[in-house]
């Protein structure tokens, strides 16, 4: 190989897709490359060439533009130009260089024809940012079953009894009112023989009635047996939980019969059933262990030592892979049993309240997103009935329960957002009355305050109260334009960090230069997005993703749009997760200040491709306020 052949080699490995690629690959396209100079404010492809190209950037900078003239992007050196490769976007974009550039071309049916072997290549041009991201995230849900610590725990550990079933002769409907009222999902069918005993002959899914039975227009009085699942996966008890799992992903199934032994290769006795969740579930049974112990704790001393295992338990879940979603609900579970403990223990002191209450959680604890060192955001509810001399006791508890949590590791709130506080120490009409407030004069201060309070969730006490409250609130911004355009303009504040030349925007100084805030910068845009979605359509959740998914289709956000933005979202807790588990495991503080030169290339690219998404659904929110 020639010293330029070798040199545009080189340049073509360290580019993503191309450093997926063996040597020998890499060398036939760098033989096939074509390189040309376009001198600046020139259009692509050069020449008017009409085929369709790949051009990569060796030196100088392209622009992007729609067809209003307005900038869509900038790309510079190392980066890839695939508009041209696609018919359907080509038509979208103008191309021009910004200055003298230096491009190496391939034609396009030529590199699918060398990398035939290797369709990651072809996916990587052809599809989207979002696209891109969504094929990530099924890589690391792959990835999270190949690290599954189940390969030594037995099946008998997860499954549940008794199994419920239904005759294979009872209609549809009988289903779907046994599955309705016992509040689950499946169903066994059983067909009894003549000597009356019953053997399992199918399943019947919540899913199956609806694709079988709803979609298709059939009767609900027809036999179940016409749209149960008849090749019914079983395993025996003796098996493994590892096996299990792997035996429902392979299937793409959600619900495992466990049978009893057979010697005769038919199905046995039927004893247990095993969902996918109960499976997935299994490294949040450390979370529960540690709740367990908190609820026998005697002392605040005992606490402390207690909460000094939830770094570990953040380290341990986040190294087997274990979901954000799912880290975030387990320590937030955890934060809960603590607050929940140290009230008792207040009350054990000062006695009973005076007249009921709410012990509400705010921000990313209510979302069920916390982890370990974050700091605490709480209020209370009090009931109307307080009086003046009640005061002393509800001020106690506050200091009580926001000392105790702070001594075992939960920061006090830097802004005083915190039940100690008298201000969010309040009864139910002053609560009623803020938000009231905050709804109609929307001003920076009532937005900030909302976008902390409008997260809640009650811990401890009457739940009522935080309800009735939830409820007039929903009313009041449900629909309500003016505010919904205001708390968008306020959350539009916080863009992705990612500049023109698809390059990131970087901390420029200080302790964390040259990194940037994946929490602030990426995480955070997408909980107010998906904060203003729940509102608009008077939606109760508050837990991120789940008021992704019940926005899912509404006015405010396609069920597309969502999709991807979930996506975004569990990319990045999964990247933040690794990086503070990265420091607790060095015995330093996690911190959400993320260096893109710690990732690998590809890691790179789809960090820019979860930005791309969610400064799309920014965009779109911008143009309709």
């Amino acid at each position: 190989m020639d010293h330029e052949l070798a040199e545009i080699s080189a340049f073509l490995q360290a580019i993503p897709p191309f450093d997926t690629l063996p040597e020998s690959v890499t060398l036939q396209l760098v033989k096939e490359i074509n390189i040309c100079y376009v001198r600046a404010k020139q259009p692509l492809p050069p020449n008017g060439i009409e085929e369709a190209r790949l051009y990569i950037l060796r030196k100088g900078a392209l622009v992007y533009t729609d067809h209003n003239g307005q900038l869509v992007g900038k790309y510079t050196e190392g980066e890839i130009c695939s508009v041209f490769c696609r018919p359907a976007q080509r038509n979208e974009v103008e191309v021009n260089t910004e200055e003298d550039t230096l491009l190496y071309s391939l034609d396009y049916q030529t590199l699918l024809s060398l990398v035939a072997d290797y369709p990651q290549i072809d996916a990587f041009f052809m599809q989207t940012a979002a696209e891109r991201l969504k094929g990530k995230m099924s890589k690391v849900n792959e990835d999270a079953i190949i690290n599954s610590s189940l390969i030594n725990n037995p099946i008998s550990q997860f499954y549940h009894q008794p199994v419920l079933t239904i005759n294979s002769h009872q209609s549809i409907q009988e289903a779907a009112l046994k599955m309705t009222e016992k509040d689950i999902s499946c169903l066994v069918v059983i067909d009894y023989k003549e000597s009356g005993v019953g053997a399992p002959v199918g399943i019947v899914t919540d899913k199956d009635i609806r694709r079988r039975c709803v979609a298709e227009g059939l009767s609900f009085t027809l036999p179940v047996s016409e749209i149960m699942t008849t090749d019914m996966a079983t395993l025996p008890e003796q098996s493994s939980a590892y096996d299990a799992l792997m035996l429902m992903t392979s299937k793409r199934i959600h619900h495992l019969p466990i049978t009893g032994f057979s010697d005769s290769g038919e199905y046995g006795e039927l004893v247990a059933m095993v969902t996918i969740t109960d499976l997935m579930n299994n490294e949040g049974h450390n979370a529960v262990n540690i709740t367990s112990i908190i609820r026998k704790a005697a002392t605040i001393n005992d606490l402390i030592r207690i909460s000094k295992l939830i770094p570990k338990l953040q380290i341990r879940m986040a190294k087997l892979g274990t979901s954000a979603d799912h880290i975030g609900k387990s320590i937030s579970a955890i934060t809960m049993a603590f607050t929940i403990r140290i009230i008792e223990m207040s009350e054990k002191i000062n006695g009973k309240a005076p007249v009921p209450y709410a012990w509400v959680a705010c921000g990313s604890q209510a979302r069920q997103e916390q982890l370990a060192h974050s700091d605490q955001d709480n209020a209370l509810i009090i009931s109307d009935q307080v009086q003046p001399e009640h005061e002393a006791w509800f001020e106690n508890l506050a200091s009580f329960v926001c000392d105790g949590l702070a001594a075992c590791g939960f920061i006090l709130c830097p802004g005083d957002i915190m039940a100690s506080n008298p201000k969010w120490r309040q009864p139910q009409k002053m609560w009623h009355q803020y938000f009231e407030q905050w709804v109609n004069t929307p001003s920076p201060q009532a937005l900030l305050n909302g976008s902390v309070f409008f997260d809640f969730a009650t811990v401890h006490g009457d739940d009522s109260l935080l309800n009735e409250v939830r409820s007039k609130l929903l009313a009041k911004t449900k629909g309500n334009s003016l505010f919904l355009a205001h708390l968008s303009r306020n959350a539009l504040m916080l863009r992705p960090p990612l500049g023109f030349f698809r390059d990131f925007v970087l901390i420029s100084d200080g302790e964390h230069k040259s990194s940037l805030d994946i929490k602030h910068n990426g995480i955070a845009p997408i909980v107010d997005l998906a904060r203003i979605y729940a509102l608009a359509e008077g939606i109760a959740s508050v837990n991120t993703i789940e008021r992704l998914r019940k926005a899912a289709g509404s006015p405010s956000i396609s069920k597309e749009s969502a999709a991807n933005l979930i996506d975004a979202y569990e990319f990045l807790g999964i990247l933040r997760l690794e990086h503070q588990a990265n420091l607790l495991q060095a015995g330093k503080e996690p911190n959400n200040y993320l260096s893109p030169k710690k990732l690998s290339k590809l890691e790179r690219e789809h960090l820019k491709d979860a930005f791309k998404v969610i400064k799309a659904l920014q965009d779109s929110r911008q143009s309709t306020y």
